[in-house]
């Protein structure tokens, strides 16, 4: 049977706040060099602009590959390529606002840029195999089957500055449309969840 990664199943088990992202509204930026699916090392926050949305999440899935095990108990792991897709039908909205979209996730560059093609994603993805972003950040991670990946979490970056924080996503399809209602004044909705960080 064919997974279908655009769509989520049922029942997924719900992600809670933990408080792992609590640290990161009104901090720095760290300054770091990542990997595009431009194949070019791009320096951060640099290349945010004056205002950015990052959303970081665990790894899409590919056609043929099966999912790694236990992978639908994690709460909060399935969903990524529904989330990049919203992102992507969801640009014009957060190009209107003069934000930036990237997404970044421990997977290499090489799978980000055959992702990107097959879902004609009209942003820059970024490959943080390393990890540097949470060493340097603090980001939350969580391990599977002999791998370290990202737990999910979107942040609004402006003039290098983590201005707010969504964590947990859940469900994961319905980030961008969470993040542009806050932007257009709206709160979130669902359990995007996250208060405003200093100035």
């Amino acid at each position: 049977m064919t997974e279908n990664f655009r769509g989520l199943p049922p029942d997924l088990p719900v992600p809670v706040d933990d408080g792992a992202a609590d640290h990161l509204e009104g901090k720095d930026f760290p300054a770091l060099r990542l990997t595009s699916t431009s194949r070019i090392e791009e320096e951060f926050p640099a290349n945010f602009g004056d205002r950015a949305v990052l959303f970081v999440y665990p790894r899409t899935g590919t056609p043929g590959e099966p999912l790694l095990p236990g992978w639908d108990d994690i709460p909060g792991a399935r969903g990524c390529t529904p989330q990049s897709c919203s992102y992507r039908d969801n640009i014009a909205g957060f190009r209107d606002r003069g934000l930036r979209v990237f997404g970044l996730s421990a997977q290499t560059a090489e799978a980000q840029a055959e992702f990107r093609q097959r879902e004609s994603i009209p942003y820059e993805l970024l490959s943080d195999p390393g990890l540097r972003l949470a060493d340097a950040a603090g980001l939350p991670t969580f391990a599977i089957s002999n791998l370290t990946l990202y737990r999910r979490l979107t942040m609004i970056i402006e003039a290098g500055r983590i201005k707010k924080v969504f964590y947990p996503v859940f469900p994961p399809d319905q980030d961008a449309t969470n993040v542009l209602a806050f932007l257009n004044g709206q709160g979130t909705s669902g359990h995007s969840q996250g208060k405003f960080g200093p100035a």
